[in-house]
């Protein structure tokens, strides 16, 4: 490792962590904690079926254990922005996850804020992430 790749490294830790810090404030001014709006994202971004994700494919998607995903949807339920369901086809046990109205309106502002923060941070990202790939060599075939 030189110099130059310890100093793109740094730059692009740099930027991700400015995104992730603007985010983590977007979601606190609408007054959820960002792994609050990390999980109405993933609940959005997950909904192909058409009952919505399972807490076990949401835990998977945000890393989390099963029991903190559980958790999360509870503190989520309880301020009505998500809601969860049982199966109806099949099996019973399988609960099913549904953003609320209020819950997709709060996601809207907040996605609406990340695109245009993007539009900004996301050259200096793709940036940084290019010296990164190009300063690293390619393996030996």
């Amino acid at each position: 490792m030189t110099q130059a790749d310890y100093r793109a490294l740094g730059e692009f830790r740099y930027q991700i962590r400015r995104f992730l810090h603007f985010s983590e404030e977007a979601a606190r001014a609408e007054g959820l904690e960002p792994q609050q709006h990390q999980m109405l994202l993933a609940i959005q971004a997950l909904d192909s079926d058409p009952d919505g994700p399972s807490i076990g494919r949401l835990a998977e998607q945000m890393v989390l254990r099963h029991h903190s995903a559980v958790g999360l949807m509870d503190r989520l339920e309880a301020r009505g922005l998500a809601t969860r369901s049982r199966g109806v086809e099949g099996d019973r046990r399988q609960v099913r996850i549904r953003l609320t109205e209020l819950g997709a309106e709060t996601l809207r502002r907040l996605a609406a804020l990340h695109q245009a923060e993007l539009r900004t941070s996301g050259p200096l990202l793709v940036e940084s992430l290019q010296r990164i790939i190009e300063q690293t060599p390619e393996p030996a075939r």
